[in-house]
């Protein structure tokens, strides 16, 4: 079985973003900036795991029930399958992965990726308003210094939406309230979005 090919840019496009470490509102021209094609590639996965020259592009699809404090959040705890290791046993609010050299086959790649990821991940039965919010980058850790987020708000008309996979342990949707009171549990790109999306 041959290697995946995951998207990346060079970590000097990161200057489209401006110096920023955390949570980052959204910017449609900085988005395109990022996603300029003469400055994506694809590398093998393991070449670019360890390597913070490169930045791997991540859609982080957040599903919200409701609005104001009365607002459920779809959540989860990373199973032992989860291709990232480095994430496993921790909770998210995030549904997304890499975007692959498959994806490339139709017209706009990132979102060929993050479609397929939330359909990998997710039976939603129903339709939603999409909203793109912010990017994440985490420069403390290991994991992060390697991946850049692009944070998708995704407002659904009901709480019907449920995990596709089992390695989404214990998914479902929570009260903000509830998901507070675990905001330890969660990795950093998590909290990050809570901190700013539902402060």
């Amino acid at each position: 079985m041959s290697e995946e090919h995951v998207l990346v840019i060079a970590a000097s496009r990161m200057s489209a973003l401006g110096q920023f470490s955390g949570f980052r509102p959204f910017e449609q021209s900085a988005f395109e900036a990022l996603l300029a094609p003469q400055f994506m590639e694809f590398r093998p996965r393991s070449q670019v795991e360890d390597d913070p020259s490169y930045k791997q592009l991540i859609p982080y699809a957040i599903l919200v029930f409701g609005t104001g404090d009365q607002r459920k959040i779809f959540q989860y705890t990373r199973g032992k399958g989860q291709g990232e290791k480095r994430l496993h046993a921790l909770k998210s609010i995030g549904i997304g992965g890499h975007i692959s050299r498959e994806d490339a086959a139709g017209d706009d790649l990132y979102r060929s990726g993050m479609q397929r990821e939330l359909t990998e991940e997710l039976i939603l039965d129903t339709d939603y308003h999409e909203e793109l919010v912010g990017f994440i980058y985490d420069d403390t850790t290991e994991v992060g210094r390697v991946h850049l987020g692009v944070v998708h708000l995704l407002q659904m008309p009901s709480t019907t939406a449920r995990a596709r996979e089992s390695e989404l342990v214990g998914s479902g949707f929570q009260s903000l309230a509830e998901i507070k009171q675990d905001f330890d549990r969660f990795e950093t790109w998590s909290k990050l979005c809570l901190s700013h999306l539902f402060s």
